[in-house]
């Protein structure tokens, strides 16, 4: 089993996957990363037989959004500039284990996206409403459908039996 922290998460992968903080890659810190003007990653990547899980994770338990972009709209730059990342690793990263997961990233039949978001449960004065899943994922969903037309949206409680990984 691999596990993964992400800030105070920590992600915990079924051992048949082959999950990689994306994000800390050589690869896309050194070399891709500032292409064009600066790209975006995804926090992992996960691949389980033919699938490759593009993972991004948002923990809003203690501090609230403050980015001006939608978040649809940044879960879809980041997807975008992953799926263009792991091309390039694929053939150019100077670390041969990311070449490798790249490699198998790129040639899955499937790839799915989802967000992880950790929500402060009530409202509160210094944690505003939470955001409404409902109407995220359907923006989610119109952003990234040539990619996954049906991305998941979890949390720690909700995620188990949806994805190959648990959250504690």
């Amino acid at each position: 089993m691999t596990a993964i922290r992400e800030g105070a998460l920590e992600f915990q992968f079924v051992s048949s996957c082959q999950a990689s903080k994306y994000d800390d890659w050589s690869h896309y810190r050194n070399q891709f990363q500032p292409m064009a003007g600066g790209c975006k990653a995804v926090d992992f990547i996960c691949v389980e037989g033919d699938v490759c899980w593009l993972i991004e994770v948002k923990d809003h338990r203690r501090h609230a959004r403050t980015k001006a972009i939608e978040i649809a709209d940044e879960i879809a730059i980041k997807v975008r500039d992953s799926l263009a990342g792991l091309a390039s690793a694929a053939k150019n990263a100077n670390e041969a284990q990311e070449r490798k997961l790249a490699r198998k990233a790129i040639v899955n039949k499937r790839w799915r996206v989802v967000l992880h978001l950790e929500q402060y449960p009530r409202p509160h004065r210094l944690w505003p409403a939470p955001i409404d899943t409902a109407k995220l994922l359907q923006k989610l969903k119109t952003k990234i459908k040539a990619v996954d037309a049906h991305p998941i949206i979890c949390d720690r409680n909700s995620c188990n039996g949806r994805v190959p990984w648990s959250v504690r």
